[in-house]
């Protein structure tokens, strides 16, 4: 681990999980059992263990009912320092349609007849 901060993190996550388990009145062998892992992994998480695998957190999720947490974890639309980078690279004024015309009229494909087309059923295109 990198960070200092990831340490407390990790902690209170376990400490979040163990407390969610708690109120379920869930044992750990049981909560083990059902999320296909040890107790001993289950014991690792809650201690905050940042070797514990991503995938038996989500298992842990799904058990206790709140896998679709796991999802908002990094949700883009709360990423704040994300949002604020990104609409510095925006441009700072839009092309007007005319610029757009004017760019599709001096482009290099050959001019089409701006006759209408009629076909043989009367359809115009």
């Amino acid at each position: 681990m990198g960070s200092p901060k990831v340490v407390p993190a990790l902690e209170r996550l376990g400490q979040d999980i163990r407390n969610a388990r708690l109120r379920r009145n869930i044992a750990v062998a049981d909560l083990a059992v059902r999320a296909g892992t040890s107790p001993s992994s289950i014991s690792r998480l809650e201690k905050g263990d940042p070797g514990v695998a991503i995938g038996t957190l989500a298992d842990v999720l799904v058990v206790l009912g709140l896998v679709e947490r796991l999802a908002d974890l990094v949700d883009v639309r709360k990423d704040e320092l994300g949002l604020a980078l990104s609409s510095e690279h925006l441009p700072r004024r839009g092309k007007s349609f005319s610029t757009k015309v004017r760019k599709q009229n001096t482009s290099s494909e050959p001019r089409r007849s701006q006759d209408d087309v009629v076909d043989p059923d009367g359809a115009s295109f």
